[in-house]
């Protein structure tokens, strides 16, 4: 669990076990750049394909695109990125060492800075005679550091055109705005979905995956009649869903405690419209659905002074993690400011005709986002549990997210057994990500699933030549269950999609006693 673990801890783990390594490290690595291992890139995948289920293929109102990384340079200054997508250094007269100055000044002084302007920040150094962590050198005025990556499309000796990695994904949904809606059947209010890679020259990486240099995100664009503030798909369930919310008033009194409202109660106080109040609930929803739990997430609303140029109004959903409650997700009213940006500069027509009024409008936009990898590290941090009985790590991550669902091995290398189990782990590997394992013993061998998350181990055992049976044991409990060969593959989907628990499918089949079964934990 989050708070019994630490970061370091977390990044030992995902590498020993083949989650996530530091990219290129037999060169030294690079600050902010990671690669995905064999079971890490099944995690996120699954953990994309959740969200890409939940946010497009069930719903009528989406639509999804994958957009371009490199895009025309002219996208970026109209958007607004060029000259307003940064963050304030600090930088050391002495040394040149970097730091980002609001990350500095809440380490140092544990006090939240968000929102702190430039010369806040600055009389703050000044003040505190803060200085460089590497050298102790003094800091020099603070600078804008532009995050946007450029890079050149064309031969250099061409004198090829300066480009930009791709902040956010965002962009690709307005400047395809136009095309999306006439070549698809799609009518006011939609969304546009997408889930990318993006870019980021974060000046001082950290926390392991969490703030990094390249990463993904997953995002909507939801365009609205600008007019139109009631939402008609907020159901009783978004409304009378309760949240821990840290309000813009208490950041500014210097408090950080959140308080417990019901989402109808935030568009009382005025804080948030019906649309933007709806996306927020089913973010939450999304969240809790990987298993996450709901006491460890909070909605931090933004206080004026941070909000980004396209904003105007920004709620954060945050999750304990072990270094600190940080932004997991994020909802933006960006209003009609993109759209309209782009019709400027592109002097292309980006408005819509609505039938109702009969007239021309350019739609307003509310914006669900989430980074992936920071997802995929609160599932990780979620389900990490050191088990002191059992003597290893269990990783109890929801069944549809399990990198590997079923681990299937033979009870031992002989008697026919093991060609036994390699026909059921063929049968099953067609529909599962299946794992075959016939090293050490039956007890190493659920411990190693168990440390990866594997939620069910099938042993094929002298039982199973004589009754076509095997039994499945649960990773959570330990418990075990025999199950007939023709029934394992709809047996397995049931407890793997949540339609079927494993305590009801012990009551249904004949519970494997402990310590009378042939593959009990040892």
């Amino acid at each position: 669990m989050a708070s019994q673990i630490s970061i370091d801890e977390i990044a030992i783990f995902c590498k020993k076990k083949g989650f996530v390594y530091p990219s290129s490290e037999i060169y030294g690595g690079m600050a902010g750049f990671f690669d995905f291992g064999p079971l890490g890139v099944e995690l996120l995948n699954n953990i994309k394909a959740s969200w890409w289920k939940y946010f497009v293929q069930d719903r009528e109102d989406v639509v999804g695109i994958d957009g371009s990384i490199i895009a025309h340079p002219h996208i970026w200054k109209a958007s607004g990125h060029v000259d307003n997508f940064g963050d304030l250094a600090l930088i050391c007269s002495k040394c040149r060492n970097r730091v980002r100055a609001d990350h500095f000044i809440e380490d140092v002084l544990q006090v939240s800075a968000a929102g702190m302007k430039g010369h806040d920040i600055n009389a703050i150094v000044k003040e505190k005679k803060l200085s460089c962590p590497l050298c102790k050198g003094r800091f020099e005025e603070l600078k804008n550091f532009n995050l946007l990556f450029s890079t050149t499309v064309g031969a250099e000796q061409e004198k090829g055109v300066k480009a930009y990695l791709r902040g956010e994904t965002a962009q690709n949904m307005f400047v395809d705005f136009r095309i999306i809606t006439e070549t698809n059947r799609v009518k006011l209010p939609f969304g546009i979905a997408q889930i990318g890679k993006c870019f980021r020259n974060e000046i001082s990486p950290r926390d392991f995956m969490f703030r990094s240099r390249e990463f993904t995100i997953a995002e909507v664009e939801f365009f609205i009649l600008p007019d139109v503030k009631t939402c008609g798909i907020f159901t009783s369930e978004h409304r009378h869903m309760h949240v821990k919310l840290l309000d813009a008033q208490t950041q500014e009194q210097g408090k950080t405690t959140p308080s417990a409202v019901a989402i109808q109660q935030m568009i009382k106080d005025g804080r948030i419209d019906e649309w933007h109040a709806y996306w927020l609930a089913e973010q939450m929803c999304w969240l809790i659905s990987l298993g996450l739990k709901k006491d460890d997430l909070k909605i931090r609303e933004h206080v004026k002074t941070e909000l980004s140029h396209y904003s105007t109004a920004t709620f954060d959903i945050d999750y304990a993690y072990p270094f600190g409650s940080k932004e997991l997700a994020g909802n933006a009213n960006r209003g009609q400011h993109d759209l309209s940006a782009h019709m400027r500069a592109s002097k292309e027509k980006l408005e819509l005709f609505d039938e109702e009024s009969k007239s021309k409008v350019i739609p307003r936009v509310i914006e669900p986002t989430f980074g992936m990898e920071r997802t995929f590290l609160a599932v990780l941090c979620d389900a990490y549990h050191d088990d002191k009985k059992r003597g290893n790590i269990v990783l109890k991550l929801h069944p549809k997210l399990a990198p590997v669902k079923v681990a299937i091995f033979p009870l031992v290398n002989k008697d026919g057994l093991e060609e036994k189990a390699r026909e059921v782990h063929a049968m099953l590997r067609r529909q599962f990500t299946c794992v075959f394992d016939r090293s050490g013993s039956v007890g190493r061998r659920y411990a190693r699933n168990d440390e990866i998350g594997t939620p069910y181990c099938i042993t094929v055992d002298h039982d199973t030549l004589q009754g076509d049976s095997v039994t499945i044991r649960d990773r959570d409990t330990t418990e075990q269950v025999r199950v007939s060969i023709k029934e394992l593959q709809f047996t397995l989907l049931q407890l793997i999609e949540g339609h079927l628990s494993f305590e009801n499918l012990q009551k249904k089949e004949k519970k494997v006693k402990t310590g009378k079964a042939t593959n009990i934990d040892k």
